[in-house]
């Protein structure tokens, strides 16, 4: 976990080309493309096909799991096996963002979008 945090603090914020670093607990990135950057792609890696190897991180590049919005919403905030929850780290537009982005990138075209309140009513301590 020690590594993960250090891995998912640096990122690109592209507007203004400086880096963007989450201090504390929380992220401070907002989009989707900057969350899949900076918390997903280090085991998901930047395309999102998948690793192998200390573990198993599954493709999210033309993944079906994703067809149905609460099954990336739950895993997001609540985790499973080797990934951890990042549901106490995101917001609910957090979480919405990086699930949207997921479901419209890397192969994948499902365009029902996610929003806040979807994640909200996700969340296991409403």
């Amino acid at each position: 976990m020690t590594l993960l945090s250090a891995t998912v603090a640096v990122g690109q914020d592209n507007a203004t080309g400086k880096r963007t670093f989450s201090s504390g607990y929380r992220f401070v990135e907002m989009t989707g493309e900057e969350l899949f950057g900076n918390v997903c792609q280090g085991c998901h890696m930047p395309d999102a096909t998948g690793a192998s190897g200390a573990g198993t991180y599954p493709a999210l590049a033309s993944n079906k799991n994703l067809e149905s919005a609460s099954y990336p919403i739950f895993l997001v905030i609540n985790g499973r096996r080797g990934m951890p929850g990042f549901g106490d780290m995101m917001t609910d537009g957090q979480v919405a963002a990086v699930v949207n982005y997921l479901r419209t990138h890397f192969g994948n075209t499902y365009q029902d979008a996610v929003t806040a309140k979807d994640v909200q009513d996700a969340r296991p301590n409403k």
